[in-house]
């Protein structure tokens, strides 16, 4: 069965990018890439990408930066109103349709593979919204940002239902409660 998943990382005090929308607090972090809830297990599972334009953005000038290609094997789909230049190498498809339009399309495309709501707390919570978004999967990181973009820009109920350690991370699954 196929879960929409918002998997993140983020700081203490609830932020996914500073004031600059920049990760460098994060990629500075220790990560074990085999530890609890780490991310090569999760991507195992994922069978389309979903992402707001700011993420895509820094996606682009990371990649930029480090000479990295696309980094999804996967489709991906960029919520965007605005004209952005594809990346080389990946199935990139952006969008301004409406998101269950888009999460139906997904779905299809993930051949019974789970949804990665990849980067936007804003896109995460109109997944919510649609009564969409199936888990919330936070790695939090041993820094606060004290501003920037939140991790969920709304009310989002959740149920606690795994937490470990993953080297300096705290992580935690929860599952989106509905009403």
């Amino acid at each position: 069965m196929t879960s929409t998943i918002y998997y993140v990382a983020s700081s203490l005090d609830g932020y996914i990018a500073d004031q600059r929308h920049s990760l460098d607090w994060l990629v500075k972090q220790e990560i074990d890439r085999r530890g609890p809830m780490n991310y090569e297990a999760f991507i195992g599972e994922v069978g389309a990408v979903l992402m707001g334009a700011a993420t895509y953005e820094w996606v682009v000038d990371h990649q930029a930066r480090t000479g990295e290609g696309w980094m999804y094997t996967q489709p991906s789909w960029v919520f965007t109103h605005r004209d952005l230049t594809p990346m080389d190498g990946g199935d990139i498809r952006f969008t301004s349709a409406p998101v269950p339009e888009v999460h139906a399309e997904a779905v299809k495309a993930a051949g019974g593979k789970n949804l990665f709501v990849v980067g936007g707390g804003d896109l995460a919570g109109q997944f919510a919204d649609a009564g969409l978004l199936d888990e919330v999967l936070v790695s939090y990181a041993p820094v606060t940002l004290g501003a920037g973009a939140p991790l969920l820009p709304r009310r989002l109920d959740l149920r606690l239902r795994e937490t470990a350690r993953n080297a300096a991370f705290v992580t935690a699954r929860y599952d989106v409660v509905r009403p």
